[in-house]
């Protein structure tokens, strides 16, 4: 089917590529529409056998193939929501396991079958990860609690000491009754050791029982679940060798935190499985997730040229832009293509929730430079609680708003994805991530790079480690009390920089930890340090 191009500024020929281009799911009440971005019959119809390919890896991924050639591993999240997709009986029996102990553990952990130490009914969470382990946990919170129901939810997801008092002071009391749940696939990620270290003092100076509170979310046999099997921890749940933290939210990962709310999590499961199905078809023109890789694409000129702002229009689904940019940017961020190019893939993403961002970046977005394309999220349901006032209904104004924004970006060329829901709830959350998951599979296909795989992380963490090795280096050769300059300190140590060292020396005096320097700040070589 033709449909015209997307620059008209005819109504009807507007409305006939909005009808052309919407695609809709009924039972998940569900509508995406690209009919805003600038992309054409003839764009879809060179991209079909970029896409016959990409249907293909996909198939290959979902069967078990080797995904992340660096660590030998396969990609099996889509196996978490359809377990009878896993490669053997083992894996569907282990998926099934985990899911009916997250489910017994959080209902005996609601009715009080499973106590706080002091025989109290446990009344928050602490939740300690970082990245997927904390953005995934956060949205399902986020989008899922409701008032006066489950735990509440606490999270360190920073090294910030002082986010971590102010966690740990809002706790107050309620510490000694709440769950520490530990997440880390290795076990030997810094920032959840080091949250679970500063938890564990505080809880047990308050007469906690660090046993019989912690929990944790970790790869069977892992440095983690081998320190939680010796001290006898509350529970133990499995993060599966063949999922990837940005990936991770239908294990325990976001299924714990899920159930821990009372949010019903076999709908999320099950809405993300019913997206599977869908954007499983092997036809670029009914499958959703690769409509939007194709926008995204011809959007992009295929290098990312383009960034992506998320709008929501749901509270609900505030952090779903920071979600996101994990998701997209982590997967597609690549230097290297898979035959060893130089391309700097990816897509940024930014944005945060609608109405309110509309008046902080739309100005912007309307009038200044034209480099990205927005992605608009409304559900239709209003609620039940909130209604009219003198005929005003705050639900009207909000998809004013919207489609206000929307036309008015349109107006000035700008381009727009819009995906709207009938209702929200955890299926239609699982569907929602689905979608966007298979997107960015199947865009990696069409650019060829492996979006299962994370050099640049990994190329931080150990940037990272090479600076603590040199910070101790430096606390040791000042242990002496000599007063020395960055370059003094430098050549002792014989490797690292000056400029690395200064970092180091002026973090530590700016904390009580017995270093002092003199000097002027404003020229750096000019300072002096010492031990007192």
């Amino acid at each position: 089917m033709s449909f015209p191009d997307f620059s008209t500024s005819d109504a009807q020929i507007q409305w006939q590529r909005f009808c052309d281009l919407l695609w809709f799911q009924d039972d998940l009440g569900i509508w995406l529409d690209i009919s805003r971005m600038h992309i054409n019959t003839g764009d879809l119809e060179k991209l079909r056998p970029r896409f016959e390919l990409a249907f293909k890896s996909m198939q290959a991924l979902e069967q078990g193939a080797i995904a992340n050639a660096d660590e030998q591993r396969m990609v099996g999240h889509y196996w978490l929501r359809q377990p009878q997709l896993a490669p053997d009986d083992e894996t569907r029996e282990h998926i099934a396991h985990e899911i009916n102990l997250i489910e017994t553990f959080s209902r005996n952990v609601a009715n009080g079958v499973i106590k706080a130490p002091n025989g109290k009914k446990f009344s928050d969470v602490l939740w300690i990860g970082i990245g997927g382990s904390a953005l995934g946990p956060l949205l399902m919170v986020r989008a899922l609690e409701n008032q006066g129901e489950g735990l509440s939810f606490h999270f360190f997801d920073n090294v910030d000491p002082d986010g971590m008092s102010r966690v740990l002071g809002g706790l107050g009391e309620a510490l000694t009754t709440t769950l520490v749940i530990t997440v880390s696939k290795s076990g030997a990620t810094p920032e959840p050791h080091l949250g679970m270290q500063q938890a564990r003092l505080r809880l047990e100076e308050m007469g906690g029982q660090w046993a019989r509170q912690a929990v944790a979310v970790t790869m069977l046999n892992s440095r983690l679940d081998k320190q939680a099997q010796d001290e006898s921890w509350l529970e133990r749940f499995d993060m599966f060798d063949w999922v990837g933290g940005r990936t991770s939210i239908t294990s325990a990962v976001g299924l714990l935190p899920g159930a821990l709310i009372g949010s019903d999590i076999r709908e999320f499961l099950a809405g993300a499985a019913q997206m599977d199905e869908a954007t499983r078809v092997a036809d670029l023109r009914t499958n959703p997730a690769a409509l939007m890789a194709a926008a995204w694409f011809v959007a992009g000129d295929g290098q990312g040229r383009r960034d992506m702002v998320v709008l929501p229009y749901k509270d609900r689904l505030e952090v779903f832009s920071r979600y996101l940019q994990q998701l997209v940017m982590e997967s597609l961020g690549k230097r290297l293509d898979r035959d060893g190019n130089v391309v700097h893939q990816g897509i940024a993403v930014y944005g945060n929730k609608g109405s309110t961002d509309q008046h902080a970046y739309v100005q912007q977005l309307r009038d200044g430079v034209d480099n990205f394309f927005a992605t608009f999220i409304e559900v239709l349901d209003d609620g039940a609680d909130i209604g009219a006032i003198n005929n005003e209904r705050p639900g009207d104004f909000l998809d004013g708003f919207l489609q206000g924004t929307r036309s008015a970006l349109t107006e000035g060329g700008r381009q727009s994805i819009c995906i709207s829901m009938r209702r929200f709830d955890s299926r239609r959350l699982g569907a929602l991530i689905a979608l966007f998951e298979r997107a960015v599979g199947l865009y990696g296909e069409l650019v060829n790079i492996n979006a299962y795989h994370q050099p640049g992380v990994e190329a931080g963490k150990k940037a990272a480690a090479s600076i603590l090795n040199l910070q101790s280096q430096v606390e040791a050769v000042l242990s002496d009390g000599v007063e020395r300059s960055v370059d003094e300190v430098q050549q002792i140590i014989g490797e690292g920089s000056d400029e690395a060292v200064f970092w180091i020396l002026r973090h530590l005096t700016a904390n009580d930890r017995g270093y002092s320097a003199q000097g002027n700040w404003s020229h750096p070589a000019s300072m002096r340090f010492t031990k007192n």
